[in-house]
Parts: C-alpha cells; sequence; structure tokens
C-alpha cells in the first residue's frame, strides 16, 4: 500500500462493532492494554512477490497485540517454520515487530484488518475491507499465485475479483482444499485450509498437507505447465 493508504487503514474505525470490540478487549493474562496494536494491521512482506497467501483477519492475542499478521497466536507458529522451510521466511519463527523476520517472494495480510469477536467478520465487515485488498494486490505488480486461508477469505476475494469484473459468479470456483483456479486476468487462485490452531490440532491441516502445496504454489508462480481444466484437482 502506498503511505496515504496505509494511513488510511491504520486510522480506519468504519466498522463499528469492530472499534468497539476492540475499544473493550480485555488482554490476555498477565499483558496489559497498553501492550496491545488494537488497530487495523496491514499486510507486510515482499512488494515484489510473486506470492501472496490471505487469512482471515488478526488474531485477538496474535496479531491484534503485535501488530503483525500472524504473529503470536498458534496459526503463526505452525506456519512461519514451514514458510522457512520452503525459503519464504527468513527465520523461522514470528514473535513481534522488529523481530528481523523479512518475507521472501511472499506477501501476507488478511481479508478483515481488524480483530473480529469469534474471529468471525460479518459479511459488510469483509465488504468494508475489500478496498484495501485491491489497493495491496495493486502494489503487488509480480503476483502470480494468491493463497487464500480458509473460506471466508477465499470467498471475499472472490467477491473482489467479481466487483473488478474478473469473474461471473464465486459459485464457479468452489473451495477445496488445494483446489486451484487460473483467472482472466492470468493470476493463479489457490484454496487452503486455514493454519489455524484448531485446525491443526484437529488433524484437519497438517505440517506435511502445507509443506506440499507451498511447494506447488512456488512452481505455479515459477510458471511451471499445469493443466487448466483441471482446476478443481487438489495438489
Amino acid at each position: 500500500m502506498s503511505v496515504a493508504a496505509l494511513e488510511e487503514l491504520a486510522a480506519c474505525r468504519r466498522c463499528a462493532r469492530l472499534a468497539a470490540y476492540l475499544d473493550q478487549l480485555p488482554p490476555a493474562r498477565g499483558r496489559g492494554r497498553a501492550e496491545y496494536w488494537n488497530r487495523p494491521v496491514a499486510g507486510f512482506g515482499d512488494r515484489q512477490a510473486r506470492i501472496w497467501i490471505l487469512g482471515l483477519a488478526p488474531g485477538a492475542h496474535g496479531a491484534n497485540r503485535t501488530g503483525r499478521p500472524f504473529t503470536g497466536d498458534g496459526a503463526g507458529d505452525f506456519m512461519y517454520p514451514l514458510l522457512y522451510q520452503t525459503g519464504l521466511a527468513s527465520q523461522p519463527s514470528a514473535t513481534a515487530l522488529g523481530d528481523g523476520l523479512a518475507l521472501r517472494d511472499l506477501y501476507i495480510s488478511n481479508a478483515v484488518k481488524c480483530a473480529p469477536p469469534g474471529n468471525k467478520p460479518a459479511p459488510a465487515e469483509f465488504a468494508c475491507c475489500r478496498p484495501f485488498l485491491a489497493m495491496e494486490q495493486a502494489k503487488l505488480n509480480r503476483l502470480q499465485v494468491v493463497v487464500a486461508l480458509g473460506r471466508g477469505a477465499y470467498d471475499s476475494y472472490l467477491r473482489l475479483c467479481r466487483e473488478q469484473g474478473i469473474i461471473q459468479r464465486v459459485a464457479d470456483y468452489p473451495f477445496a482444499h488445494g483446489a486451484r483456479y487460473r483467472l482472466s486476468n492470468g493470476l493463479w487462485l489457490v484454496a487452503c485450509y486455514h493454519t489455524s490452531r484448531y485446525n491443526v490440532q484437529t488433524g484437519r491441516m497438517t505440517a506435511v498437507m502445507f509443506l506440499e502445496l507451498l511447494e506447488a504454489v512456488q512452481a505455479l508462480a515459477a510458471g511451471a505447465a499445469v493443466d487448466e481444466h483441471s482446476v478443481e484437482q487438489p495438489f
């Protein structure tokens, strides 16, 4: 995003429910409110990235505390070691702003920029944040692949594509882990189960699954030949 867009995001309080939630959110045990970011969380990463990972929303006591996506929570604790293993991150841990983490060929953000109650954004909140997604994508001028973590982020990104005239119907792109679709603008959209602590603990998402998907996504970003008529086949 541009400096002006980042300033607009940082000051955003357009979603009354989310603003009120952040104003009243009790800190985790052993922490104080002064330790919390408690405002919209911007994306971060390599501005020359070919890969964009799009999550749902900041975790109340993770990104909403640290001010960086997937930092300081279970989802990030699972994801960053695997990003490091595949060369997409400079280190295997993400603990706080200024911890030295850098992303390589990768940009990460969330479909909704503020932490929602119960980790469940409302439809209007997704819609309110889609202009910020459009701004992010416009700055990623080498982008090849969008990886959407979970159905919420996936559907919101598809709605952005529909608003931009890239697709006609969201229903034409059903969600399934590993499904990939070549969009009319040339980008690949890849669906992935979220790396949430719940999904990891229940076995819905495993390290092997995520590594395999990352490796396949890197191949797509590098221009590997793929049968575009088999878009619903998982990796």
